[in-house]
C-alpha cells in the first residue's frame, strides 16, 4: 500500500481555526477503515496522537510561496538509514523512516493483516529494491533531547540544520 501525504490542512482538525504561517502544529497519519488520513492540529489543542495513529509529527505551517531549505539526496538519507542500522540510535533511524515515507522514498509494508505482535515496522524501498526493518519507538523515546537536532541535520540543509 502506498500511502499519499498531503500538505497540512488549511484550519486546526479540532478547534476549526486556520492555522497562519510559521504556527506551530502536530500532524498524524490515523489509519480508518482501510485509508491512511492525515490530521493537523494546533499546538495549542495538541492532547497527543489520536487512537489508531501510525505516526505522527510536530512542524511548522508554511508559508504561501515558501520554498524552504533545501532536502538532502535521497541516496544519502538511504545511507544513513543503513548507517543507523549499525550505530543502534534506534529513534534517530525510526524517524528517519517515517520521513522516508513522508517523501514516498519508502512506503509501509501493509499486506492486509493485523500488524504482528513485534515492535518492528517494515519500510519497503522500491530505489533500492529492499525491504528495511526498523524498530518502532515511544513517543518519550523520539522526543528525547538531541533528536530532532540531529534529524534537521541529517535532513536539511542550510538554516533549518
Amino acid at each position: 500500500m502506498d500511502f499519499r501525504l498531503h500538505s497540512p490542512q488549511a484550519a486546526c482538525a479540532s478547534t476549526g481555526r486556520p492555522f497562519v504561517a510559521g504556527e506551530l502544529l502536530y500532524s498524524a497519519l490515523v489509519r480508518s477503515s482501510g485509508s491512511l488520513d492525515r490530521v493537523d492540529v494546533c499546538a495549542e489543542a495538541w492532547q497527543g496522537p489520536p487512537e489508531a495513529t501510525i505516526a505522527w509529527w510536530r512542524s511548522a505551517y508554511p508559508a504561501a510561496g515558501d520554498a524552504g531549505p533545501t532536502l538532502a539526496p535521497v541516496d544519502v538519507l538511504l545511507d544513513a538509514l543503513d548507517a543507523l542500522d549499525d550505530a543502534g540510535d534506534a529513534p534517530l533511524r525510526y524517524l528517519l523512516a517515517l520521513q522516508l515515507v513522508r517523501r514516498r522514498v519508502l512506503r509501509i509494508v501493509d499486506d492486509g493483516n493485523p500488524p504482528p505482535a513485534t515492535d518492528e515496522v517494515v519500510f519497503s524501498c522500491r530505489k533500492r529494491g529492499r525491504d528495511y526493518r526498523v524498530r518502532t519507538v515511544t513517543a518519550s523515546e523520539a522526543s528525547a533531547e538531541g533528536v530532532e537536532g540531529r534529524l534537521a541535520a541529517l535532513l536539511w540543509s542550510g538554516d533549518a540544520a
